[in-house]
């Protein structure tokens, strides 16, 4: 799919901080125990020999992951994946661990993140920055030659990454035949691995993203369909998560990321949709299966990958101590699984990888680890709505700033989503749905009687920058 970009003037953010009361600067207690942090010793077990890269969008600079792939004699690879070792970092008790906890993760807005971790830590001291020495937690885990797991070792270790990567260009040197030599592997092993997601029942939406960037004096609108090392490099880390969750419940304590599996008669009103809009459902085949098979850049694939979302409803953080939680799996993954590959950003993944090295070690969880277990699932819950609501709120904020001159203006719509029925004794309003159109790449509502998956003459009706409300009228 082409990258679309409209030019939008001049915005301020600052509305959406205040809003959703973000945090600010670090306070100073916080900030002078990052910076005295920065002196923690590296571990002494030295695994710089390993040619470690790390793959990112092109600004980052708060890296949590590196990895390396290569093949085992006698068959099969092996995966071995760096992840930054912040707990080194944060003493447990103290006033940085305190206010990562009012934070949770890293939330982003178009004119600058609220970072989790002060920067002289994130962008710095434990970024896994190329060409410096840094701290991490190396998984190491083993695949057969279909990318099944066979085996899975982690230690604390010092790291040093190679070279930082970044999507555009490794998908450019991947399609010449050139990739680097340390993640050469990566298309073989993420495709294998993709297979094995496919077959377990896993659903992934490969659903263009809108972005809003900085581009000179204004913004733009981006909509950006993932490149194929985007999924392959997420398959790495769902890897590593379902390593997590298994070291977990077998250790019996633990923090898993689940999901309900899709319910059935949400797979049913699913194929009853990719009926109306030609998307084949072959006898047998899963969810993913078909999912996987649908072209996102399509008018009739996005409306399906538009239905398709509402399987995955949900998630959540579930803790767990003696007894397995009721519910274990992840619906979207297939499986279970854990988040442990972005401690810098997400508060969780540092107390469930401390939890997987005691495990692995055959030694007690420690106290600080194993006492914040219970508490993270209200944490985490609370942080996603709030960095959920500050990338809805800035999109919104964009659209209407495009779209406010233009009020009366015809466009060309693809209509992703339509109303079902009113439920009995609610709020009734007019019929209407959800388009799409390609110039700016803007989704919003829209009323009329509304075909999905077709694409229709639209005229939009209302563009406030104020309430950040754009809709359209069926023309």
């Amino acid at each position: 799919m082409p990258i679309k970009r409209v030019l939008a003037p001049r915005i301020d953010f600052s509305v959406l901080r205040k809003e959703l009361e973000l945090p600010g600067d670090y306070p100073a207690e916080a900030l002078e125990e990052a910076e005295q942090a920065v002196e923690t010793p590296l571990p002494a077990t030295d695994r710089t020999d390993v040619p470690f890269v790390t793959v990112d969008p092109a600004t980052s600079r708060d890296l949590d992951q590196a990895m390396h792939l290569s093949s085992r004699d006698g068959g099969g690879f092996r995966v071995r994946y760096a992840i930054a070792d912040v707990a080194a970092y944060v003493r447990p008790g103290g006033p940085l661990e305190a206010e990562t906890w009012v934070r949770g993760q890293t939330v982003y807005l178009p004119d600058g993140k609220i970072p989790l971790h002060p920067k002289v830590l994130s962008e710095d001291a434990v970024s896994l920055l190329p060409d410096v020495d840094r701290a991490a937690v190396v998984w190491t885990i083993d695949l057969d030659a279909d990318a099944a797991i066979t085996g899975v070792a982690l230690e604390r270790a010092r790291v040093r990454s190679r070279a930082k990567l970044d999507y555009a260009g490794l998908q450019r040197a991947v399609d010449a035949g050139e990739a680097p030599e340390p993640i050469a592997l990566l298309p073989k092993i993420g495709a294998l691995l993709t297979a094995r997601a496919a077959a377990r029942g896993a659903v992934n939406l490969p659903l263009p993203e809108q972005e809003v960037e900085p581009d000179g004096d204004g913004w733009r609108l981006v909509l950006r369909a993932p490149l194929a090392v985007e999924e392959f490099n997420a398959q790495i880390s769902l890897l590593t998560g379902m390593a997590a969750a298994s070291l977990m419940l077998d250790g019996r304590v633990g923090l898993l990321r689940t999901m309900p599996a899709p319910r059935p008669e949400a797979v049913t009103k699913l194929r009853a949709a990719a009926a109306s809009l030609g998307v084949e459902w072959p006898d047998g085949a899963t969810v993913g299966a078909v999912v996987s098979s649908v072209d996102p850049a399509s008018p009739r694939g996005a409306a399906f990958l538009n239905q398709a979302a509402e399987l995955l409803r949900g998630a959540a953080y579930t803790a767990f101590e003696g007894e397995a939680p009721v519910e274990t799996g992840h619906g979207g993954v297939g499986a279970p699984y854990a988040h442990v590959t972005a401690p810098l950003r997400r508060l969780a993944d540092r107390y469930a990888t401390e939890v997987c090295l005691a495990l692995h070690a055959g030694g007690g969880v420690p106290d600080w680890a194993r006492a914040a277990l219970p508490r993270l699932p209200e944490a985490m819950a609370t942080t996603d709505r709030m960095a959920s609501a500050a990338d809805r709120g800035a999109v919104a904020l964009t659209e209407a700033v495009l779209l406010a001159g233009r009020v009366g203006e015809m466009f060309e719509a693809g209509v992703l989503d339509v109303d079902g029925p009113p439920r009995p004794g609610g709020r009734t309003r007019p019929p209407g749905g959800t388009v799409a159109i390609d110039d700016p790449a803007v989704q919003a509502r829209c009323t009329g009687e509304l075909p999905l998956g077709e694409r229709i003459p639209v005229r939009l009706a209302e563009a406030d920058p104020k309430t950040r409300t754009v809709r359209f009228e069926q023309a």
